[in-house]
């Protein structure tokens, strides 16, 4: 399984009282793969507000998502949590709805060993025929999945991806090791391009709702052996990079799909919606 260059972590459309909003949530599919060049797309990520979605809506994200794209791009689901039974569950549940792949995190709160991390992911790959991507993001589970343990899962034959939030020198290490069609995915948009050069094939990107197409002429310019084109659509697109790590995410990528005028909504509680100082920040870096 290819997921493609561009992968975007896609927020979840809310109305004002916190329901989901399907309407949009189409028009945001759409836009996501048409304007911004998506190859996939994670339903209920991080970025789609993951915690704080039920089962329920979780399901119905995956199958509409499934059904809107009508095989435009890949969908993932992000069907992992810190439970093992419960997220072998919902992968589960997900492949039965259709999706392309599953996003799996590493258990966040339990502080499990590296073993107890492997032994994880290989029980819900084995209870699936999806292809999974593992997502190691220390900042926000505490442990991180080291490389070795990484390596390991790569053996396993339909674990086929990770997204990697540790460091540059993880991507190396895993990129320059892994069977040769593991993919290698940085989870963080501004080091896109540093993570392409030791290895990595694309990006699980925030930034891509907004500046999806600079993203891909970043990666693409790159692997042309264009790197000054590369570095000058980098350079330019740091601020964004950036800035929309302002406030957690994603709370600003939200308000800047606002400001772009696709109506996603707010966020749910305990996160809360920027203030207008922090959305006149927003819009000087959009601008």
């Amino acid at each position: 399984m290819d997921f493609g260059r561009i992968i975007t972590a896609m927020v979840t459309p809310f109305h004002a009282d916190g329901s989901i909003d399907w309407e949009t949530t189409g028009r945001l599919m759409d836009y996501l793969i048409e304007d911004q060049q998506s190859d996939s797309i994670v339903v209920s990520g991080t970025t789609g507000e993951s915690p704080t979605l039920t089962d329920d809506e979780k399901i119905a994200l995956f199958t509409f998502a499934v059904e809107h794209a009508r095989g435009r791009c890949k969908i993932i689901a992000g069907s992992g949590s810190n439970e093992t039974a419960h997220s072998i569950h919902l992968t589960q549940v997900a492949e039965k709805c259709g999706v392309d792949g599953a996003l799996l995190v590493v258990p966040y709160y339990n502080k499990p060993t590296q073993e107890g991390i492997f032994q994880h992911f290989k029980v819900i790959a084995e209870g699936t025929k999806l292809p999974i991507m593992v997502y190691n993001v220390p900042g926000r589970t505490i442990v991180s999945m080291s490389a070795e343990t990484t390596l390991r899962l790569a053996q396993i034959p339909n674990i086929v991806a990770t997204k990697e939030c540790a460091s540059l020198d993880q991507v190396t290490l895993i990129a320059s090791q892994a069977p040769a069609d593991f993919r290698v995915y940085s989870g963080d948009d501004s080091s896109a391009l540093p993570a392409v050069a030791v290895g990595a094939h694309g990006i699980v990107s925030v930034a891509s709702h907004i500046i999806g197409k600079q993203i891909r002429e970043i990666i693409e310019s790159y692997l042309k052996g264009d790197v000054a084109q590369a570095y000058k659509v980098h350079a330019a697109s740091l601020p964004i990079f950036r800035g929309l790590f302002d406030l957690p995410n994603p709370v600003l990528v939200k308000a800047a799909l606002n400001l772009k005028g696709l109506p996603v909504g707010g966020v749910r509680l305990p996160l809360v919606d920027a203030n207008e100082s922090e959305l006149a920040a927003l819009r000087s870096i959009l601008n």
